[in-house]
């Protein structure tokens, strides 16, 4: 499935933000990946970079753009597709570019930074808030959400995206982490699962 855009929200779960020592945005803050950035991992190896620190997992819900956007538009008529995707972040690097006020595309930005399960079709707004999304580490769980916990909901985000950038079909939005993010070792197994089904498996390979 051919990607475009990738939008990513940062600070939308209000217990995530707060475990890194992080205010609240009062409008939805965004970053983007390139979109090379993005890879399809339903099953496989997932390379990391080894020599930069840490390298954290950010469990997301990941919407796909399916029209062109229009003010105003429900986000049932405008996402096509869902899955579960990861935002990896090289944090030791994001700490010290946001200690000198630079951008942080160095850390957010590498390649297989946004792995990517299986797409399902879009299930409609209302339907979001009865599924928990969520990844396991090693077999145990690490990370688990829910839209409705989102300090900014997906109309929003499409509305505050779309007229500011615009959003076409091809594009995606990570829609931002629950609490319980944490650092990958290699050889980690992660599994990344929507309601009772598992979108996404990878085993962790540092690249020396």
């Amino acid at each position: 499935m051919e990607i475009h855009n990738v939008y990513c929200v940062g600070r939308n779960y209000r217990l995530h933000a707060a475990e890194l020592g992080n205010d609240v945005p009062s409008a939805p803050m965004l970053f983007m990946k390139p979109s090379h950035a993005a890879v399809q991992t339903v099953e496989g190896i997932l390379r990391v970079p080894g020599t930069q620190g840490s390298v954290h997992y950010e469990a997301e819900l990941v919407v796909r753009i399916g029209q062109p956007y229009r003010p105003g538009m429900a986000p049932d008529e405008l996402f096509s597709h869902l899955t579960v995707g990861l935002d990896l972040t090289l944090r030791s690097l994001q700490d010290e570019l946001k200690a000198k006020g630079l951008p942080w595309l160095s850390a957010k930005g590498f390649r297989n930074s946004a792995p990517l399960g299986r797409w399902l079709a879009y299930p409609g707004e209302a339907s979001l808030a009865g599924q928990d999304f969520g990844l396991r580490l090693n077999g145990r769980e690490v990370q688990r959400g829910n839209a409705k916990d989102m300090v900014f909901g997906l109309r929003e985000l499409a509305d505050f995206v779309g007229q500011a950038f615009g959003l076409g079909p091809g594009d995606i939005l990570f829609t931002g982490t629950p609490a319980g993010v944490g650092s990958l070792s290699d050889g980690d197994v992660l599994e990344w699962w929507y309601g009772d089904r598992t979108l996404g498996q990878a085993k962790v390979c540092m690249d020396p």
